[in-house]
């Protein structure tokens, strides 16, 4: 997957990235993958449900998930597990 067709999930409002992802659809991107992390995986739920359901609704689907674990650095340099999702969507 192209790295421009990606949308990291962070701390903005849901319907930011939502326009993102439509913008990048707009561009002619044929899929684009939401990728989050630890509290931002339920934002990228929302964000990938919205897009379904009211942004373009019956124009893309869900067509994959995948979750995984991640060890990050602390800033104490000690290592943490955090949760990971990419959930890809794409145009019908």
């Amino acid at each position: 997957m192209a790295e421009e067709n990606t949308v990291f999930i962070g701390n903005k409002p849901v319907t930011a990235y939502v326009m993102a992802c439509v913008t990048q659809f707009n561009r002619d991107a044929d899929s684009i993958v939401l990728k989050a992390r630890g509290r931002a995986i339920s934002r990228a739920v929302d964000v990938a449900e919205v897009l379904r359901r009211r942004f373009m609704k019956d124009r893309v689907d869900v067509t994959d998930i995948q979750i995984d674990t991640e060890q990050i650095e602390t800033r104490e340099g000690n290592l943490s597990n955090v949760s990971a999702i990419e959930i890809t969507i794409t145009k019908l």
